[in-house]
């Protein structure tokens, strides 16, 4: 079975459409972008035009290369005290003088619909999320769509970053999975990989997962993105061998991009509703 992110996320947007409409909000998400990154710029303009697809107002603040620490977090500042504003993407990675920690710190809790400010990991962690990062929150919502037992399951996740393998892991073990992290110095990985019902590779590396790694019928999610020679995009599973092996897969692309956008979108309008809510309106 393909788990087709694309067509999951073309159903969540349409439906999250209809409920802005419904609601009489105007959501307004800001995106912050600092330098000339081709491939964060293409991202940034993903993110904007999902926002006018489903009613979202958007901004761009776009900054020099050569920005530093203090004027992003001016920037970031800025955003937070606006109140037509109600998420703030401050989209990495950031140049290398850039300080990251400190940036994201910046972000108002409530305006942090990338999740990634330590509250809302905090609020992740302690099982009652208000925004989870926007990737595994997609991957959790794939494995809804299709119907993906996770309660029991035992998951694996490959990869112990920030911004996936560790919330990844949390979202998990909310829904009741049994989650084993796997890194780098992980001992006997391949034997850790070929006991998950559910599979979560997120390394970074071209076709590092292989089917002798995978256990026959697991659900196999690919998070990784990387070129070959060519240029073209591959994950990190080896799709066409896996594919044979495993019973859920998704693909690159097509599979966890799409739902990544969908789920940023979700979270801004959740942020609006919440303010709505501290404001004295009943949705």
């Amino acid at each position: 079975m393909i788990l087709n992110g694309k067509a999951t996320s073309e159903k969540r947007l349409e439906i999250l459409k209809e409920r802005i409409e419904e609601s009489g909000l105007y959501p307004r998400l800001a995106t912050v972008i600092v330098g000339e990154d081709p491939a964060s710029k293409l991202y940034v303009r993903m993110k904007h035009r999902a926002c006018e697809r489903v009613g979202i107002g958007s901004i761009g603040v776009e900054l020099p290369e050569d920005t530093t620490t203090k004027e992003v977090l001016d920037a970031v500042g800025r955003l937070n005290n606006d109140t037509d504003i109600n998420g703030i993407l401050v989209q990495l990675p950031l140049p290398a003088h850039v300080d990251t920690t400190r940036v994201i710190d910046a972000v108002a809790p409530g305006k942090d619909v990338d999740g990634f400010h330590p509250y809302n990991l905090g609020r992740l962690l302690a099982g009652d999320p208000v925004f989870a990062p926007c990737t595994p929150q997609g991957i959790m919502t794939i494995l809804e769509e299709y119907g993906i037992p996770v309660s029991g399951a035992r998951a694996v996740v490959v990869g112990r970053s920030i911004d996936v393998g560790r919330p990844m892991a949390a979202l998990l073990l909310n829904a009741d999975a049994t989650v084993t992290i796997c890194h780098s110095r992980t001992k006997n990985l391949e034997e850790e990989m070929r006991n998950a019902d559910i599979l979560i590779s997120a390394v970074g590396r071209l076709k590092f997962v292989r089917p002798e790694m995978v256990k026959a019928g697991a659900t196999v999610i690919d998070v990784g993105i990387n070129y070959d020679d060519q240029g073209k995009l591959h994950g990190d599973v080896d799709f066409e061998g896996v594919s044979e092996r495993a019973g859920a897969i998704t693909p690159v692309p097509g599979g966890v991009g799409p739902m990544t956008i969908a789920t940023l979108m979700e979270n801004t309008f959740k942020a609006a509703r919440l303010e709505a809510c501290y404001n004295g309106t009943v949705l």
